[in-house]
């Protein structure tokens, strides 16, 4: 409208006088450039007078115009690669209001995904937006937030101040949900994720050592020196010669202790080791013991056993010892070596067919890995019965008095009374067989290995015994050991589990005695029904499955003592618990075995001198008989000499004849 009124104004102003009013047209497309750039340079003018001086609304109205430009479209379909798409509009609109931001709606339904851009006042409600979200909108990129939708997935993301900001759309995952991460950010991610895990395991490994190695329950004490120099530089010089017995506290016997394994000369010595405590068996802590190990008689799960040279002292100019075993537990072992500490430490204990026990020592750095848990117990150079019986006989009589020893020693574990008359806590030993005991005589045994035994204290619940698990050696087990059905709430049930093994050794025995017959070589019990050293499995289908239990021939039953002696072991190691002989029942019948035998040993003498006797009075009966046969000739003798005068002799005549003067 402007060029229209200039043009009119051109025209009437240099409308000439003269000439016809076309004329002056003919000059218009001359002057009408200038006519132009007069016109623009005074509409900018203005322009630039309204901003300077007008309104300032005016201002902020076109002001705005210079960074609210937004993508705007109803549906697109975006350009996406990892995390960032491109909403692949084409129209761009600036926003009519100055509180208007750049908004982008992002949807994804199945595999289809749409971009809806637009301009909006944050403070005014969109359809299917949270208007609490549209106000957190401030910064100049478009980041996208997740909003709840009914069906799909659905983004939305509002920016600011930068031309079309609403094109680029961020996620913090990927389009298709997936993080992706930049190179430079791996490093750093893999390090916070490692980190956690590493420390718990160096936590959980450190806890594990620190319990192992010195437990709550576990004595602390403290460490002291070892031997004096001078007392241990007499002991190691004596010790180099055979060790005499002597005896702590009465006999000088003592026992090889726990599982078999024959004598070694090229032991090692490990005396290296410091001494710290020692624990006497009243239970009293005492310096340490002057022991010297000598040679390795035993290897078992659990332990080493060693013999000993124990110094006792001086008498007289000379140093008396004695010869012991000592068993050895690692630092894993301290369990066992505990357990059989507690067993010990009880004074009623003490029987004769309980070897002996003498103190108790820990050795070694107080919490090295490397310390060792002594028992020193009584020494038997017979060894195990395992051993014992590999290599020797048994008569009839060593056979009963053998294992009347080991029955008495296991009634006397079961009993709930002491040899003095003071009661005590019964003891089921768990593990009994027959490298489980040592051999003081070829008559005569004691129990030893406590590393599994249970005291039946009626405090404990049965909870705590069932803690205590399937335990024992799989070939010796009972039946309900096997089949995991002990009856926890009776004390009993773990007395009869100990005489089936008995019943199990006392086969053994039987088997190595001269009265069956031939004696075939030493098997442990089921011989070669398993292998030498069977799992639960196998023997769990032989003994319940099959109810297997080891061969008695019939020439066994022949000898009649043999016979109550077999009868005795089918009792004890019966199916059913509550049907086996108890240990005190069995000694009785053991008991009657060796009066029988020894009854047949007395009256053996007395028949041979009845049957003398009776010689001899047939020979006086016989005595007169020949008296009368010399009486008889010495008188036909003498008759005959009185006749002999009255016969004509040469010779007479010739004595007479001589006899003359």
């Amino acid at each position: 409208m402007r060029v229209c009124l200039s043009v009119r104004w051109y025209r009437t102003e240099h409308r000439p006088t003269d000439g016809p009013s076309t004329d002056g047209l003919t000059e218009l497309p001359r002057v009408f450039p200038q006519l132009m750039m007069a016109q623009c340079r005074a509409f900018w003018t203005g322009i630039f007078v309204l901003l300077t001086a007008g309104d300032p609304g005016v201002v902020l109205s076109f002001s705005h115009l210079s960074f609210n430009l937004c993508k705007w479209c109803e549906a697109s379909s975006p350009q996406c690669r990892d995390n960032v798409c491109f909403s692949n509009c084409s129209l761009s609109s600036f926003c009519t209001v100055t509180d208007e931001i750049c908004i982008a709606i992002w949807r994804k339904t199945n595999d289809t995904m749409t971009v809806h851009t637009m301009c909006h006042n944050p403070t005014l409600p969109l359809e299917g937006v949270d208007p609490s979200l549209l106000l957190n909108f401030t910064s100049r990129e478009c980041h996208m937030t997740p909003q709840p939708a009914d069906y799909g997935v659905m983004m939305v993301c509002g920016c600011h101040g930068e031309h079309e900001c609403n094109d680029k759309l961020m996620f913090d995952k990927g389009a298709n949900g997936f993080s992706k991460l930049h190179s430079k950010d791996v490093i750093p991610v893999v390090v916070v994720s490692l980190v956690p895990p590493v420390l718990v395991a160096i936590v959980a490994t450190a806890a594990f050592y620190f319990y192992r190695t010195r437990r709550p329950d576990k004595p602390d004490p403290p460490v002291r020196p070892g031997w004096p120099t001078k007392r241990t530089l007499k002991l190691c010089q004596a010790c180099n010669l055979p060790c005499v017995g002597v005896g702590a506290r009465g006999d000088g016997g003592g026992g090889v202790i726990g599982p078999g394994g024959r004598e070694e000369s090229n032991a090692k010595h490990p005396n290296s080791d410091i001494i710290s405590t020692t624990t006497d068996w009243q239970g009293q802590r005492t310096e340490p013991l002057p022991i010297k190990l000598e040679v390795l008689v035993g290897k078992g799960r659990f332990a080493e056993v060693w013999r000993a040279c124990l110094l006792h002292g001086e008498t007289g100019g000379v140093n008396t010892y004695e010869t012991v075993a000592v068993k050895v537990f690692p630092a894993l072992e301290y369990a066992s070596w505990r357990n059989e500490c507690s067993i010990f430490s009880d004074p009623n204990m003490e029987h004769e067919n309980v070897v002996r026990f003498l103190a108790a020592e820990e050795r070694g750095l107080l919490g090295y890995t490397h310390r060792k848990y002594w028992l020193v117990l009584a020494y038997h150079s017979l060894g195990n019965l395992q051993d014992f019986l590999t290599a020797n006989t048994l008569s009839w009589g060593e056979l009963v008095a053998m294992a009347a020893s080991i029955a008495k020693g296991l009634a006397h574990l079961h009993s709930d009374t002491a040899l003095s008359g003071a009661s005590k806590v019964p003891v089921a030993h768990r593990d009994l067989k027959s490298s489980n005991m040592v051999v003081k005589s070829r008559t005569e045994c004691a129990l030893c290995d406590f590393g599994l035994a249970l005291r039946l204290d009626l405090s404990l619940t049965v909870d705590d015994f069932a803690n205590s698990g399937q335990v024992g050696t799989a070939r010796y087990m009972a039946p309900e050991v096997l089949e995991s059905r002990v009856n926890l709430e009776d004390l009993e049930a773990f007395k009869q589990m100990d005489v089936y093994s008995m019943a199990l050794v006392l086969w053994e025995m039987a088997s190595r005695c001269t009265t069956i017959g031939e004696v075939k070589s030493y098997e442990p019990a089921f011989g070669s029904k398993v292998c030498e050293q069977p799992c639960v499995d196998s023997m769990r289908d032989l003994v319940l499955r099959d109810r297997g239990r080891p061969d008695i021939p019939t020439a066994w039953t022949q000898h009649q003592g043999m016979s109550v002696f077999c009868s005795t072991i089918t009792e004890c190691w019966d199916h059913d618990p509550e049907a086996r002989l108890t240990a005190p029942c069995v000694v009785e019948r053991f008991t009657d075995l060796q009066e029988e035998e020894q009854q047949q040993l007395e009256e053996e003498p007395r028949q041979e001198s009845s049957g003398k006797e009776d010689e001899r009075r047939e020979t006086d009966s016989e005595e007169p008989d020949n008296d009368l046969f010399v009486s008889t000739a010495a008188s036909s003798s003498s008759s005959s000499s009185l006749q002999s005068p009255q016969t004509d002799s040469p010779t007479d005549e010739v004595s007479a004849a001589d006899s003359k003067p």
